[in-house]
């Protein structure tokens, strides 16, 4: 158990976060098509293995956090894309679950599925270089929804997860996302937020887990997209840390947020005032971050499936994590948008 604490505790480093590049071929095709890049597995090694040789990145990015292709996929000169991120200092990760499928009696509602099969996988992945896993869980905010039942089932394949995670010597970073999809308050997000992570936790103790050994990766508390009036910055940080406060036990080594449809600057901006809150408050966790598109929405643009575009595409990556990497710690400023970044 002391190898996966260590681990867990690298992970949340101070002034360090997790790269989300575990994007499913049906997921990343959406953001090629965005940039006019064909959905082959040519280009998605070229795109990973592009991020990955950034120099310096290891600065800012402790983990990343990889699909099943891969982990398995070896960069243009044959060097397995596992090796390029060790070398570094970067551990690697896995995603574990299958992804989200109707909910049997609750059509509009969403249970992830994986758990047949898993402690195989994990072994697999544990041969292949992964140190920690990722099991993701779907609740919606909307009429009638979360019902109790999607909350129960969806957190205790959370629990069954990280247990079989922990089993085989893998950090399982358990993930509830609460959505930011409708028009709801932030008020009705912290309410669905706290009664999802209490029965979270419930689930992981009667799972025998062991939270020195895992992270807790979470969505902030946010208004609804489409709400009137979003909660600013401060709100969201208050919210936020209060929530995790009366649900979230210190033994946890740290949370990493997710970026969950925010923008690039929006997630920035919110992760670093609540890392402010959090020190006035002075809040046990690491708080750091595990963002997708927030880190990959810029060099993806910047990259366009050229490889006369990787030079930019990677200060793109390289600046976009600098920023996050300084809001983790509560020190980011808008004026760090506009520095120029060479690599």
């Amino acid at each position: 158990m002391q190898d996966l604490a260590d681990t867990a505790r690298a992970l949340v480093a101070p002034g360090k976060g997790i790269l989300a590049a575990d994007e499913s071929t049906t997921t990343i095709k959406k953001r090629f098509d965005a940039i006019g890049v064909d959905n082959t597995e040519a280009n998605r090694r070229a795109y990973r293995e592009m991020l990955f040789r950034t120099p310096g990145i290891a600065k800012f990015i402790s983990g990343v956090i990889l699909y099943d292709e891969t982990i398995r996929q070896k960069a243009a000169d044959g060097t397995p894309l596992v090796k390029i991120l060790r070398d570094q200092g970067i551990l690697p990760g896995i995603k574990a679950d299958i992804g989200a499928k109707p909910l049997a009696f609750s059509p509009n509602e969403v249970v992830t599925e994986g758990l047949d099969g898993l402690r195989e996988r994990l072994a697999e992945y544990r041969e292949l270089g992964a140190v920690f896993s990722k099991w993701r869980a779907v609740i919606a905010i909307g009429d009638g929804m979360p019902t109790p039942y999607c909350i129960e089932v969806n957190a205790h394949a959370l629990g069954r997860y990280a247990a079989l995670s922990q089993e085989q010597g893998i950090v399982p970073m358990v993930e509830p996302e609460v959505l930011m999809d409708g028009g709801h308050t932030i008020e009705r997000c912290y309410e669905v937020e706290l009664a999802t992570l209490r029965e979270v936790f419930s689930q992981l103790a009667a799972q025998r887990v062991q939270l020195e050994g895992i992270l807790l990766k979470a969505s902030m508390v946010l208004s609804g997209k489409d709400a009137r009036n979003r909660a600013s910055p401060d709100e969201v940080a208050r919210y936020t840390v209060d929530c995790f406060r009366e649900s979230v036990p210190a033994a946890v080594p740290g949370i990493v947020f997710l970026s969950g449809g925010q923008g690039d600057e929006e997630a920035t901006v919110n992760l670093d005032a609540i890392n402010r809150y959090a020190a006035k408050v002075r809040a046990p966790w690491e708080l750091s971050f595990s963002y997708g598109r927030g880190l990959q929405a810029a060099p993806q643009k910047a990259w366009s499936g050229k490889a006369e575009n990787v030079s930019a595409a990677q200060r793109a990556f390289f600046h976009r994590a600098k920023l996050t990497a300084a809001a983790r710690v509560g020190q980011y400023t808008p004026e760090m948008e506009r520095e120029t970044v060479a690599v």
